[in-house]
C-alpha cells in the first residue's frame, strides 16, 4: 500500500501539472509509466523514475515481448518467413533484454543472502525461497517467473485503468456517483488505506463491469490431456482448448443487454456471473496477481476521481486494439481539470 500511494501521488503531481482543461493528456501512457515502477519497486527493488522522464528500454520491451506472443499464436510459423525476420528479431531482443535483467537481479539477490544482507521482503526473494523449497527449481524456471510477474505485473493494470477513465469519459452519471464515494470514503486524505479500498464498494462494480466489456486479457487456454464430451461436443485428448471471456462478456446468453456499461451487474446482491465472466481465468492456475493489480488501480483511481475531472479529447475514439493484451486502440487521452473544493462536497 505505501508503495501504490507513492507512485499514484506521483502521478496525480505530474498530472496536476498539465490540469489546465486543454492541454490533451495520454492517460494510458502515464498509467504504464506508473504500473511499471510499482511492480519493479513492489517485486524486485527496482527504482526505475519513469515519472521523471528517465529513459528505460522497458516498456517497448514489453509491448514487443507481447505483441510477439500474440503474433505466435496467430501464425506459429511467421518466425521462418523472411518478410518477418525484423520484427522476429526484435522480439527475441526484447526478452533477451529482460532475461539478462532478470539475470543479473537473481545473482545480485543471491550474493546478498549469501553474505547474510538485510534483502527485501519482495517477490524476487520469495521466488529465491521457492526455489530453495522445493529443491528443483533451475535458474531458467526463477527467469522465467521472473518475466511473468514483470510484464503481467505492468500491462493489464496499466489498460485496465486506461479502459475505465475511457469509459467513464462517456458515463458522467456514473463518474459523479464514483467521485461521491471516494469523497465519502477517503475524502481529502492523501494515502489511500487498506481500509477505504474495502469500503468502496462502487467502484469494485465499475472495475469488474469494465472487465467484463474490456478485459486485457481476452482469453485463456487449458490442455486437455485425455477426450472430453463438452455440451455433446466430444473433444479429443491431448489438445488445447481456448476460451474467450471478451466474446462470452458480450453475449446475451450471458448477460442482458451486453453491450450497455452497468456496475450494477456486479452489485453484491446480483446473481453471479458463473464460468461466462474469467477476466483472470480460473481455477488453480487463475492469476495470481489478481488481489494486487485490484488494489493497485483502486488506489489509482481514488486520486485520480479525487483530484479531477476529465473527458476524452476531441477526435479520440473507443475502440480497442489487441496486441497479446486489449488496450485503447488511441491511449485514452483526456482532458483534465481540477475538482474545486465545493464540487467534493
Amino acid at each position: 500500500m505505501d508503495v501504490f500511494n507513492e507512485k499514484a501521488e506521483h502521478l496525480m503531481e505530474k498530472l496536476s501539472e498539465l490540469s489546465d482543461g486543454e492541454t490533451p493528456v495520454g492517460m494510458h501512457s502515464k498509467l504504464n509509466c506508473v504500473t511499471l515502477e510499482v511492480i519493479t519497486s513492489v517485486a524486485f527493488g527496482m527504482q526505475l523514475n519513469l515519472l521523471d522522464g528517465a529513459q528505460s528500454p522497458f516498456p517497448h520491451a514489453i509491448s514487443m515481448i507481447l505483441r510477439g506472443i500474440s503474433q505466435y499464436v496467430q501464425n506459429p510459423y511467421m518466425q521462418y518467413m523472411p518478410q518477418h525476420r525484423t520484427f522476429v528479431k526484435e522480439v527475441w531482443d526484447s526478452l533477451e533484454l529482460l532475461r539478462s535483467t532478470g539475470k543479473r537481479c537473481i545473482e545480485e539477490r543471491k550474493r546478498a543472502v549469501k553474505n547474510g544482507e538485510d534483502v527485501p521482503k519482495d517477490i524476487l526473494t520469495y521466488i529465491l525461497k521457492s526455489a530453495e523449497q522445493e529443491g528443483e527449481y533451475d535458474d531458467d524456471l526463477m527467469l522465467d517467473n521472473f518475466i511473468t510477474f514483470f510484464i503481467a505485473g505492468q500491462e493489464t493494470t496499466a489498460n485496465l485503468i486506461a479502459f475505465v477513465i475511457m469509459e467513464l469519459t462517456r458515463q458522467p452519471e456514473i463518474r459523479k456517483r464514483l467521485q461521491a464515494e471516494v469523497d465519502e470514503v477517503v475524502g481529502l486524505k492523501s494515502d489511500v488505506t487498506a481500509d477505504d479500498i474495502g469500503r468502496l464498494q462502487y467502484m469494485n462494480q465499475v472495475i469488474k463491469e469494465t472487465l467484463r466489456l474490456y478485459p486485457p486479457g481476452p482469453g485463456t487456454s487449458r490442455w486437455l490431456s485425455q477426450e472430453m464430451v463438452i455440451e455433446g461436443i466430444k473433444v479429443p485428448g491431448g489438445v488445447s482448448v481456448i476460451f474467450n471471456t471478451y466474446t462470452m462478456g458480450r453475449m446475451a446468453k450471458f448477460f442482458d443487454d451486453p453491450l450497455t456499461f452497468d456496475p450494477e451487474r456486479f452489485h453484491p446482491n446480483a446473481p453471479k456471473p458463473y464460468y461466462c465472466y474469467f477476466p483472470f481465468t480460473l481455477g488453480p492456475r487463475s492469476c495470481l496477481g489478481q488481489v494486487f493489480a485490484q488494489m493497485e488501480a483502486k488506489v489509482i483511481l481514488s486520486k485520480l476521481l479525487q483530484r479531477f475531472d476529465f473527458q476524452h479529447a476531441p477526435g479520440q475514439t473507443y475502440e480497442i486494439m489487441d496486441t497479446g493484451t486489449l488496450r485503447p486502440r488511441d491511449g485514452a487521452v483526456c482532458i483534465l481539470t481540477p475538482r474545486s473544493e465545493s464540487s467534493k462536497g
